[in-house]
């Protein structure tokens, strides 16, 4: 079944369209994230939505990551939602930003103990000599809070929010005459444009 998408902006059709992947595709939230070098080098990799508003797009991750860090020397980014039980994908491109600290410190206290002692072991992204190494960082850092209620979210580790630029929505169609509807930011306010498939 086909959504006209009749809204003049993007989060209503993203908020509906996820609520409906939600009910059909294991870890609707995985997003494909693209970034790149200063001088251009793409990368990307899967990652998990964990807020998204009219700010933003919101994910979180340790600054020393290669994604971090290539959003720190160029802010552009891009992310992908496929749905394939659905026939449908969002594409969103825009430009990055980190969260506030309390919204990082939120999120952080929502996750389970054993993922906060996580963000503490490791060094995300950097060359690991052994499997063990890690295992006994972890292990450290979960004997250093054993007896604390809390675990204090890592100064290096936070939210990246993407403040979209465009949004493209797209349905599978029979024939190959996919449905394509794009929005792109003027302003404050968007344009709307059918594209072909």
């Amino acid at each position: 079944m086909t959504d006209e998408i009749a809204e003049d902006e993007p989060f209503a059709p993203f908020e509906r369209w996820f609520a409906l992947a939600t009910t059909s595709e294991p870890l609707a939230e995985t997003m494909t994230l693209a970034t790149a070098t200063r001088d251009g080098m793409p990368s990307l990799r899967a990652v998990l939505l964990k807020g998204a508003d009219p700010r933003g797009f919101v994910f979180y991750t340790n600054f020393a990551s290669r994604k971090a860090e290539e959003l720190f020397a160029n802010p552009r980014a891009a992310l992908c939602f496929h749905w394939k039980s659905l026939g449908r994908q969002i594409r969103i491109e825009g430009t990055a930003s980190i969260v506030s600290d309390d919204e990082a410190n939120a999120y952080f206290a929502s996750r389970p103990r054993d993922s906060q002692i996580g963000a503490w072991a490791s060094d995300q992204s950097r060359p690991l000599a052994e499997r063990g190494a890690l295992e006994a960082r972890f292990a450290e850092v979960a004997r250093q809070y054993a007896g604390s209620t809390a675990v204090p979210r890592p100064d290096y580790w936070s939210g990246f929010r993407i403040r979209p630029e465009r949004v493209e929505f797209w349905q599978e169609r029979p024939f190959r005459l996919h449905d394509r509807v794009l929005f792109t930011r003027d302003g404050e306010a968007w344009r709307k444009t059918r594209l072909f498939p």
